[in-house]
């Protein structure tokens, strides 16, 4: 019986390579964003291609929605067996700037968003009784804090934490729980990064930002979605049991800690 797997946030960037690439595996897909008409486009592209998936428009921070995902993802394909919390935003600031509806937007996508994947997937996996598997989107923001984007590093902080302790927890039924941490990679987030960093830095023209972070990369390229895909390829295959708790990095050598 092929596994089903949950992917919030894959309408595009990372999260579609993610979605896409566990579809190449075998899975059945459901791929969820707040964007439905994104996202109907990339559910479209994917039957296309043959693949098993369904979609699911919903807001991540909020916890019934969280549990209604779950809930549909039952209706369609009968079993849950990886839940992928790939959802987030950023946000570029400088510290002194940072208001409360940055923080309020932020953390309850990233880190709301999160816990209740988590909660969600897990309560699921035990009323299967079955070893689950969930898996966190973090960032190399999520070991180190960047400046301008404090409240962002902070939230990625507290998924890396929150990774930990839910793994210690849920252990006891058999469940992992595992973060992967991409570095920087040409979405349409780091756009919106790099735009706003210009806003903030006259010295800086467009593409600048996005050079400057990419030119440390020790391997020489920034990011591809398939890069972070194949990460979590591999967290939410077998061959991962006996991993859990753990922050992975793949950022081409940039991150060393």
């Amino acid at each position: 019986m092929s596994k089903v797997a949950v992917v919030t946030g894959s309408a595009g960037g990372l999260g579609k390579g993610i979605a896409e690439r566990l579809a190449h595996d075998g899975f059945k897909v459901i791929v969820q964003d707040i964007n439905e008409k994104l996202l109907l486009e990339t559910e479209a592209e994917f039957k296309d291609k043959g693949y098993s998936v369904a979609s699911f428009v919903s807001d991540v921070s909020l916890k019934q929605a969280q549990e209604d995902l779950v809930d549909f993802t039952i209706e369609t394909f009968g079993q849950l067996d990886v839940f992928v919390n790939n959802a987030g935003i950023d946000a570029v600031s400088p510290f002194l700037e940072i208001d409360e509806a940055q923080l309020e937007r932020i953390f309850k996508v990233n880190v709301f968003g999160t816990v209740f994947g988590i909660q969600a997937a897990a309560k699921q996996f035990i009323k299967q009784q079955s070893k689950g598997k969930i898996i966190n989107a973090c960032s190399i923001a999520g070991h180190e804090s960047y400046e301008m984007l404090s409240t962002y590093s902070a939230s990625k902080h507290a998924v890396r934490s929150y990774t930990q302790s839910s793994a210690k927890e849920l252990a006891q039924y058999g469940i992992t729980v595992n973060s992967y941490y991409p570095g920087v990679a040409k979405t349409k987030m780091w756009d919106r990064i790099d735009e706003e960093m210009v806003k903030y830095n006259k010295n800086l023209q467009p593409g600048d930002a996005f050079k400057e972070y990419t030119s440390a990369i020790k391997l020489g390229r920034y990011q591809e979605p398939a890069d972070v895909a194949s990460l979590v390829s591999f967290l939410a295959s077998e061959d991962s049991n006996y991993i859990t708790g753990q922050s992975i990095l793949t950022d081409g050598g940039l991150v060393y800690r």
